[in-house]
């Protein structure tokens, strides 16, 4: 019988692009439409941001020791599969993969208590086959004023829709009025995917660290 993390391929297996973690993801599922390995209903893409487009994140492989990485946004692909924990799979993290949200959530998130407002993290979630139906990027936003590279794009063709070429933004955005999927806060997303707020699943990790000593990290 097939395992619920055997619906993606080991971490060595996947399409993987430093800095381009909504591709990475997108791929993710692209993968599992393609080759079926499971339902896409238990699928959701998971944007990190907020307002101020500052979010930390324990436990990324760019981090320093136990020192958050301050990223303008993340992308992570979330299974929910009935009588299973829910499962994050995040390819920039030095977590297993895939991780028990639970755990992300104690070690990668931690609390919201402990950081400054402006660090306050909001989490956009969009079903796959929405996400597969409708994101396009045309990777401008990796491009320095002169046109080169911030960081190496993909091998593979930018991925677009008829209707557009570029809406990053609309998934990136935390206004529930724009783009696709539901715009919750950090508590209230670990309360409807694990059952239990970040700040009880922090006190069960190693001590927070202050976002506000962290470099900030280039996407």
């Amino acid at each position: 019988m097939m395992k619920t993390e055997d619906i993606i391929p080991c971490r060595e297996d996947c399409e993987y692009t430093s800095c381009y973690c909504e591709e990475n993801v997108w791929k993710l599922c692209e993968f599992v439409r393609t080759k079926r390995t499971g339902p896409l209903e238990q699928l959701f893409v998971v944007f990190v941001s907020n307002d101020n487009r500052m979010v930390p994140l324990w436990k990324q492989k760019s981090g320093r020791g136990d020192q958050p990485v301050i990223w303008d946004y993340h992308v992570v692909l979330l299974q929910v599969a009935l009588q299973s924990d829910a499962l994050i799979y995040d390819l920039d993290s030095e977590l297993p993969f895939p991780c028990n949200l639970k755990v992300y959530g104690a070690k990668a998130f931690r609390s919201d208590c402990h950081i400054r407002p402006e660090y306050h993290r909001k989490l956009r979630v969009v079903p796959a086959d929405s996400f597969l139906q409708n994101f396009a990027s045309d990777r401008s936003h990796m491009k320095n004023p002169d046109g080169t590279w911030k960081m190496p794009p993909p091998p593979y063709p930018p991925i677009h829709t008829t209707e557009s070429h570029m809406n990053l933004d609309d998934f990136i955005s935390m206004d529930p009025a724009v783009g696709w999927g539901t715009v919750y806060s950090l508590d209230r997303f670990l309360q409807r995917y694990t059952g239990t707020s970040s700040s009880s699943l922090a006190s069960s990790s190693s001590a927070s660290s202050s976002s506000s000593s962290a470099a900030a990290a280039p996407r």
